[in-house]
Order: structure tokens, then C-alpha cells, then sequence
């Protein structure tokens, strides 16, 4: 396993934590393709509780554009990876 495979999995491990935290369930229930419109309990609250889980495991403010545009586990997924997702243009 490459030190790249393993960090991206270490990535997808704890973002999927975070989610099932945030989102009041069980990691296990937490599939690879989890999404806002996949999951029943991402509701705003929950949207916030997320980014609150972010911010303090990342020890940094995520701006406006990743807060928006925050909406499945590969995002959580990037954001742990890039410190933010990718500007909208």
C-alpha cells in the first residue's frame, strides 16, 4: 500500500466518522457514496454540526464556498485532505 492510498483511506475513515457523528448514526451505516440527498438526517442542523466537527478536527475556519458547497462524504473527504474544497467557478 502506497503512503498516498493510506492517507486517502485514513482520510475516508475519519470523514466518514465525522459524518455518521454529525448526522446522529452509525458509521456503518455511512456508504461510500453518502450524500445530502441520500441521507434522511442531513438536515441543516446536522449541516452545521459538521462543520463544527471539521473546523475543531482541523483546527481552522472553513470558508463560506466549502460550508455551501459541502454535500457528501468526498467532500468531507476532500476538505481533510485539501484544507478546503475547490473554488466554484
Amino acid at each position: 500500500m502506497s503512503e498516498s492510498t493510506s492517507i486517502s483511506g485514513d482520510s475516508r475513515a475519519i470523514a466518514r466518522n465525522l459524518l455518521a457523528v454529525a448526522m446522529e448514526m452509525d458509521v456503518a451505516d455511512i456508504a461510500d457514496d453518502a450524500a445530502i440527498d441520500r441521507l434522511e438526517n442531513w438536515d441543516s442542523l446536522a449541516h452545521m454540526r459538521l462543520i463544527l466537527a471539521l473546523e475543531e478536527h482541523m483546527g481552522a475556519e472553513l470558508t463560506p464556498d466549502t460550508v455551501v458547497g459541502l454535500g457528501s462524504l468526498g467532500d468531507v473527504v476532500t476538505v481533510l485532505e485539501e484544507g478546503q474544497l475547490p473554488a466554484q467557478i
